[in-house]
């Protein structure tokens, strides 16, 4: 049986174009699977960062001042009691936000003595508020907070001023605290 040339040629063309278009669809198809696996991938990291919250006091043990300094000094809160989502350094004194959200922060200072105690919130270096007493004697406490919103990366501390100092103890008075109230 002769099989006509010309009938050949347009199966094959035709097969070809076929072909060309399913691989050209299954080209598509990976790369809009690529995409969800993307957008599931961040929607996961969205659900675990959701989860952010620390608490901090400033000795891990013992008791004793900080301060006071000659310049004004980061604060270390060296006892971490809670640190979910691990936003919170505890050898920096830094709370870094994981995901842009509204957050809110509590300071609580101790001090004792003639000596100014204090202790001011800080976003990026801009001054937030403070909590701060001026003792002329025994002990008093000095408190704050605020809440913030904040894009990933920044950066919240606490900075005790030149000249003050802060107390502490096996009760944790002087503490530093934060959570992540909703994302946005």
């Amino acid at each position: 049986k002769h099989v006509n040339p010309c009938a050949l040629s347009v199966r094959f063309c035709f097969l070809f174009v076929f072909f060309s278009e399913q691989a050209a669809n299954l080209e598509n198809q990976k790369t809009e699977l690529q995409s969800q696996k993307t957008e599931i991938d961040e929607l996961k990291r969205e659900l675990q960062v959701k989860q952010v919250a620390f608490s901090a006091s400033l000795l891990g043990q013992g008791h004793g001042d900080t301060g006071p300094y000659n310049i004004d000094t980061t604060v270390i809160f060296k006892r971490v009691v809670t640190n979910i989502g691990n936003a919170y350094n505890p050898h920096t004194g830094i709370f870094t936000a994981p995901v842009r959200g509204v957050y809110h922060f509590e300071l609580h200072m101790l001090g004792h003595g003639d000596i100014q105690t204090g202790g001011v919130l800080f976003k990026n270096g801009e001054l937030i508020c403070i909590g701060y007493e001026a003792p002329t004697s025994g002990r008093v406490s000095g408190s704050n907070g605020a809440s913030l919103l904040l894009e990933v990366g920044d950066q919240v501390f606490v900075l005790l001023h030149a000249k003050t100092r802060i107390y502490d103890n096996q009760n944790h008075h002087t503490t530093f605290s934060g959570h992540l109230i909703f994302t946005m």
